[in-house]
């Protein structure tokens, strides 16, 4: 069983910059793929980063290229994404998500955090 609590969220202007991070309990946190997920109201979950087991690997979605960084340190138990040039439409609930599969879609991963809101002003 992992627990995931994400933090880090909060109102910014467009173009400021958001750090998230969610720590995780267990003992084998290195023995799982990290990612994050947003929503937005009225939109389905959608991926938006993803960190592979050792960090040694990452994978964004299009529209956060080059402006979010994925990284996780596992001495900590915690992965991040560093958020900048943040947009409007970048605007969701920011999900963390442990699982044993690497993907992109939500139905790989085994456990969730509660989520944090992101909210961009333009």
């Amino acid at each position: 069983q992992v627990q995931l609590v994400e933090s880090g969220g909060g109102l910014v202007q467009a173009g400021g910059s958001l750090r998230l991070s969610c720590a995780a309990s267990g003992r084998t946190f290195s023995s799982y793929a990290m990612a994050w997920f947003r929503q937005a109201p009225g939109k389905e979950r959608e991926f938006v980063a993803g960190i592979s087991w050792s960090g040694g690997m990452s994978n964004y979605e299009d529209s956060v290229k080059g402006r979010f960084t994925i990284s996780r340190d596992n001495a900590k138990n915690t992965v991040y994404l560093q958020s900048n040039s943040l947009k409007a439409e970048d605007t969701a609930v920011y999900y963390c998500a442990a699982g044993t599969v690497w993907a992109t879609i939500p139905a790989a991963y085994d456990y969730w955090g509660q989520g944090t809101q992101v909210t961009v002003s333009s």
